[in-house]
């Protein structure tokens, strides 16, 4: 059980939540306090076991037709353990949920309740908003976006132009990466009945989609101003990653799973640019 609660909170996949909320929460605050270390945890572990084991139960059905599943990129959990994954997710997460309840505002609070339904919502009926075509891409950010919103808000940081735009390019980051995941999986889930962005799209299609987002991404970031316009060249690995696979066909969509597993690694590369950056743009306004 403890092994399938592991491979359900997809360990390689708790720093993109995790890093969001810290370096937005630093930034804002300037300082290591309790607030972060208990924000960090929860966005690094709980979180992610509510947004991922919430997916493994009610993806059951459709999982069982997707080689993918049983691994790294999402666990095949047994239909006994479905309770108890869905109860653990809850119980990880209600401690820390009071607690930043207690250490917010309002408007942390709003912010931090809107992360929770779209980590309920995308994957739970009666929502299913992962079956909704390009809703499903903008929740899927959301999971990613919203904590380093709330870092940013929580620790009373200004929501000013430079902000909303990082939050706008990394908001289309999100999307083109979710866009691009599913192309791996048009075939099982249109076995399995569910509808996505890349079912409705076409799998070529839908890596034109991401490679769209990432580009504009990258373009947002020029417009910050130095040193976070050097952040706009991290688009170019995912456009190498899924750069080839712009004519799959929807018949031999789960090649575009080689491309997939390049951002498993991309990210953690990006992420350590991103925080170099962060440690620099510290220094400068120090």
């Amino acid at each position: 059980m403890i092994r399938e609660l592991f491979l359900s909170s997809r360990p390689l996949s708790w720093i993109n939540t995790a890093f969001p909320f810290a370096a937005a929460y630093l930034l804002a605050t300037r300082e290591v306090d309790v607030v972060l270390v208990v924000g960090t945890l929860f966005f690094l572990v709980p979180y992610n076991l509510a947004m991922y084991g919430v997916n493994d139960v009610f993806d059951y059905a459709s999982d069982l037709a997707n080689p993918r599943k049983g691994g790294v990129e999402g666990a095949l959990l047994e239909p006994a353990h479905h309770r108890t994954v869905l109860l653990s997710a809850a119980l990880s997460c209600l401690p820390f949920v009071v607690a930043l309840f207690i250490f917010g505002a309002p408007a942390s609070w709003a912010i931090l309740a809107v992360s929770l339904f779209a980590v309920v919502a995308y994957s739970a009926p009666p929502f299913r908003f992962k079956e909704v075509p390009f809703l499903d891409s903008l929740t899927s950010s959301i999971h990613f976006t919203s904590p380093a919103l709330y870092g940013l808000v929580l620790g009373g940081g200004d929501l000013d132009r430079g902000a909303l735009t990082v939050l706008a390019a990394f908001l289309l980051w999100g999307m083109a990466s979710h866009a691009f995941g599913a192309v791996q999986d048009v075939v099982p889930d249109r076995e399995g009945g569910i509808a996505s962005i890349a079912t409705v799209l076409g799998a070529a299609r839908t890596v034109w989609f991401a490679l769209a987002a990432w580009l504009a991404a990258g373009v947002l970031m020029l417009t910050t101003g130095s040193p976070g316009a050097w952040a706009a060249l991290l688009a170019l690995p995912y456009l190498w990653a899924a750069a080839p696979f712009a004519r799959v066909s929807d018949a031999d969509s789960a090649r575009a799973n080689r491309g997939w597993r390049h951002f498993l690694w991309i990210n953690y590369a990006a992420g350590f640019v991103v925080t170099m950056i962060l440690i620099v743009f510290a220094m400068q306004t120090a």
